[in-house]
């Protein structure tokens, strides 16, 4: 049942023959409650909570593996799919906040150059209840105030499945949650993009990393079918002066994207657009030539742009000792098979 609509809980009471309102109910226990088991479901009358106990189950799937940081970021480890595969989510705490990073496949299609997840490839698509049981099944799920689709797998490839997670997350039968709370990340597939604009009032992080097109094609694979220039120019098309934010996320590769070219480029790419850039280190990974930026590099970079008018920080690295980093996750289900 976990991942399952309002509309679905009542197609499931309705052929239990249990009372429309039932749905409702269910729908407060699943998410608002986080309830393991029918049991529980106190205001459900005994008989519809045999019915449930009979034909359906909830789905809640416990955590195979939890890693703490030195920084306090916890790694959630979760089995996913048949085949003995696993996905990680990474609960990250500052001050009062804490925000989930969560998974939307195991592995994944991009085939980043600089990811750990894109080096394991494609294993499938996660279920809504698979994203769902991410936020449910850790132990910081009642101090949950954010969210962000960053971690294994690119979201909008998998959009139908995070279009139904974020609508239980900002229902009023879900969460609860404001589409404020929510940051979906993206490389650029446009068709599913524009989807996404249209449909969602969910912050947007864009992968851009350089604004080259040919050197990020080389990166990215991504860039051949979809043009980061095309990525902006359909962003562009929407309204971020509001509510709703566009931020675009940059890890920096010494003697590769960290120069003066490099930032005067991302400032031709992004003029007119309201968007903040975030700098990211760059994590070193097995077996890869690239290097991270130094720190005089990155701060040279931002400024550069802060001066030409575009929000940039440095974003904090968090949770690395554990692999739990940007560009880290890989689904292991310890360190040792990642070296």
């Amino acid at each position: 049942m976990l991942g399952c609509n309002l509309s679905e809980l009542g197609r499931i009471a309705d052929t239990l023959n249990l009372p429309s309102f039932t749905a409702s109910q269910i729908a407060e226990w699943l998410y608002a409650k986080g309830s393991v088991d029918f049991d529980s479901m106190t205001n459900i009358s005994k008989r519809a909570r045999a019915a449930l106990e009979e034909n359906c189950r909830i789905g809640r799937v416990l955590p195979s593996e939890v890693r703490v940081s030195e920084d306090g970021t916890k790694k959630y480890l979760f089995p996913a799919g048949n085949e003995g595969r696993y996905i990680e989510t990474v609960m990250i705490p500052q001050n009062d906040r804490f925000t989930l990073c969560v998974s939307s496949q195991i592995g994944c299609k991009m085939g980043c150059k600089f990811c750990m997840t894109g080096r394991q490839g494609f294993h499938g698509n996660l279920t809504a209840a698979d994203i769902m049981n991410q936020f449910l099944s850790v132990d910081e799920f009642p101090k949950l105030t954010n969210a962000v689709f960053m971690g294994m797998g690119e979201p909008l490839d998998n959009y139908d499945n995070v279009k139904k997670a974020i609508e239980i997350l900002t229902s009023d039968w879900g969460f609860g949650w404001s589409p404020k709370r929510i940051t979906v990340s993206t490389v650029g597939i446009l068709p599913a993009l524009k989807k996404y604009l249209e449909e969602s009032r969910c912050h947007l992080a864009v992968s851009l990393h350089t604004p080259d097109s040919v050197q990020r094609a080389g990166m990215m694979p991504v860039e051949k079918a979809y043009g980061i220039a095309d990525v902006v120019g359909l962003v562009k098309r929407y309204d971020f002066t509001g509510q709703r934010r566009v931020s675009f996320e940059y890890i920096m590769f010494e003697g590769v994207n960290d120069d003066k070219k490099h930032a005067d480029a991302v400032v031709r790419l992004l003029r007119g657009l309201e968007c903040r850039v975030n700098l990211i280190r760059f994590h070193t990974i097995p077996d890869s030539p690239l290097k991270p930026s130094s720190d005089a590099s990155m701060n040279l970079f931002m400024e550069r742009l802060n001066r030409q008018g575009i929000t940039t920080t440095i974003r904090a690295s968090r949770g690395q000792d554990i692999f739990a980093a940007c560009g880290l996750l890989s689904g292991s289900r310890n360190e040792k098979d990642k070296k």
